[in-house]
């Protein structure tokens, strides 16, 4: 036998006409399954086509349906909601009732009022809502904190809700005018345009606007507004990080509260304020939205900057959301709510059943 005989056999392994060459047996099985598959494909794709050429009114119905339940917000059939649940809503509320006075008709009815508004905004979007009693309590055995409580229930809130990003805390006497808006609408898809990194534009505490230390080319983990007050906590942002675990501490540290609480009127506001105007890593991750953006004032609040566009709610303008800020102080927090409704009922009034 010559060399190339002995080479023979070895080489029909490689070459097309081999009569020696058989295909392994895993490789007939993959050949199997896909032949069964598509074969199982095209049979579903025969009855599906044969379904809606039998069944054309029910297709068409069923199709009309799946839009109407995709883009509108129809009453009789369910809403898909698409999104990832990564924003919570947290809504300060006091369903136990009174603690330093007796709730009355027009308070539960107001928060009654509330709640209904935030529930309905969550569920057209996706949204987790997270309601948390502020009734007043002693948070520790010697002291109450009840203007204190926003970081703590933050931190809890974020523990309950291992997965969300973005947290956004809401006063019990807001309501959203806009509902159809989403978040992403409104800020997060184009989050670095429409917030500002200082004060410089607008300064109603006359903070230094710059101070040593400070990098805005960190990411945004807190979003707040400023009213003719200083930093307004009624409606603001913040997103789960591990600066903001170190903010909420410091936020909410006992010996912080110890030593300030009798020296700041406004609490866990005056708190943040100080934090930013001494604190380069915490002012490095904070921006500021205008305060019409989601949190306009009503008329009322505010009193002696009543003549200033920027504070309050423009209906024109469609602003989104209404903090009736100081309402429980000389106003009426119902009838300013009732009215706000009344509002929105009208501006989002259908024309048609259906749109």
């Amino acid at each position: 036998m010559t060399k190339d005989d002995e080479l023979k056999p070895a080489a029909g392994w490689f070459g097309k006409k081999s009569s020696t060459y058989r295909k392994p047996s895993s490789l007939k099985s993959n050949d199997a399954l896909k032949k069964y598959l598509h074969s199982m494909f095209n049979s579903i794709k025969t009855n599906m086509a044969g379904f809606v050429i039998r069944y054309k009114l029910l297709s068409t119905v069923l199709f009309i349906l799946a839009l109407l339940s995709l883009f509108t917000s129809v009453p009789i059939f369910p809403r898909i909601n698409m999104n990832s649940g990564k924003y919570v809503i947290i809504l300060a509320a006091n369903e136990g009732g009174g603690v330093l006075q007796w709730k009355g008709a027009r308070e539960w009815s107001t928060e009654r009022s509330s709640i209904a508004n935030k529930k309905h905004y969550a569920s057209q979007h996706g949204y987790h809502l997270a309601i948390k009693d502020v009734s007043s309590k002693k948070r520790y055995t010697h002291e109450w904190r009840e203007s204190w409580e926003k970081a703590d229930i933050i931190r809890q809130t974020m523990r309950q809700f291992p997965k969300a990003e973005w947290f956004w805390w809401l006063d019990l006497h807001t309501i959203i005018m806009e509902p159809q808006i989403s978040l992403n609408t409104l800020i997060f898809d184009n989050l670095y345009n429409v917030t500002e990194r200082d004060v410089a534009s607008f300064n109603p505490l006359g903070l230094e606007v710059e101070i040593p230390f400070v990098n805005y080319q960190e990411p945004i983990d807190m979003i707040i507004t400023q009213d003719c007050g200083g930093f307004n906590l009624g409606s603001f942002f913040i997103r789960r990080s591990e600066w903001s675990e170190r903010l909420l501490d410091i936020w909410w540290d006992p010996v912080f509260y110890e030593q300030m609480h009798n020296i700041w009127e406004h609490k866990e506001q005056d708190a943040l304020e100080y934090l930013y105007s001494v604190e380069p890593w915490i002012r490095s991750r904070m921006a500021f939205l205008p305060l019409r953006a989601i949190n306009a004032f009503p008329p009322g609040a505010c009193w002696d900057q009543a003549d200033d566009p920027r504070y309050f709610y423009s209906e024109k303008s469609r602003d989104f959301l209404v903090n009736l800020a100081g309402c429980a102080w000389g106003r009426d927090c119902w009838e300013e709510m009732e009215n706000y409704k009344t509002i929105s009922q009208r501006l989002h009034r259908k024309k048609f059943f259906f749109f």
